[in-house]
């Protein structure tokens, strides 16, 4: 008789945009039946400790990161994902309001608002502007995304990356909101992607970043009617990890 290997993909399910990833993962995997056979998959709504204790990997949704915040607070489960996000066995991807959320430093941040302290980066909230700014744009992730030339990129009143901190960023920076969540995660940041002259500006936009087993990116790959980046971070993050125990 032929075996499977249990895989759990929870979504954190406090606020945001967590039906949509829910749909592109069951999409992608009914879709793949030959290639993803050796797994039993179940993708499940997060919102207690029970619910994120049964997790092989974690998705933080778009949406609103404050609220997001001020919700894990008070249903007690901020100092359960604490653990998650410092267990790397697991793997963990936010996207928007998702990568402030996993973010070191937070600059614009709203009064008690909390960051999980995951990814050693200092992040700013709106940095697009108003949702009257928000825009797609076709980009080329094909250097970490086999065959991703043209991925219909979504930003809706998205982050960006303002600065990858070091030790002494910790210290010294002032005047941004500073994660409580004392885990220091010891992989390297890699920046994959930023938006270059974006507006016409000399300048570069960082907009996705990886470091270890957690990644983060600016834009909503959930409402871009197009799974690879999904079964990138499928293939990438939650079965390596899933195989490697």
């Amino acid at each position: 008789m032929t075996t499977t290997k249990p895989v759990i993909l929870g979504v954190l399910a406090l606020q945001g945009a967590f039906r949509e990833h829910i749909a592109y993962f069951k999409h992608l995997i009914d879709s793949n039946p030959t290639e993803y056979s050796a797994y039993d998959f179940k993708i499940i709504e997060v919102k207690t400790k029970q619910d994120l204790e049964s997790c092989d990997s974690l998705v933080i949704p778009g949406g609103e990161s404050s609220s997001m915040s001020y919700i894990a607070e008070r249903t007690q489960l901020l100092p359960e994902l604490y653990k998650f996000v410092a267990d790397e066995s697991k793997s963990i991807w936010g996207t928007c309001a998702g990568l402030i959320f996993l973010s070191k430093h937070l600059i614009n941040g709203i009064d008690e608002q909390k960051t999980l302290g995951a990814l050693d980066i200092e992040v700013s909230r709106n940095a697009f502007g108003r949702q009257i700014d928000s825009f797609q744009q076709p980009l080329d992730f094909s250097k970490f995304v086999p065959d991703c030339h043209d991925f219909p990129t979504v930003f809706i009143r998205a982050p960006v990356v303002t600065k990858i901190l070091d030790q002494k960023d910790y210290a010294k920076e002032q005047g941004v909101l500073k994660s409580e969540n004392t885990y220091q995660n010891k992989a390297p940041v890699e920046i994959l992607y930023s938006l270059k002259n974006y507006d016409g500006k000399d300048n570069e936009l960082i907009v996705a970043v990886k470091q270890g087993h957690i990644l983060g990116t600016s834009f909503h790959p959930e409402l871009a009617d197009d799974y690879r980046f999904h079964k990138w971070f499928l293939d990438e993050f939650v079965l390596k990890k899933v195989n490697a125990v």
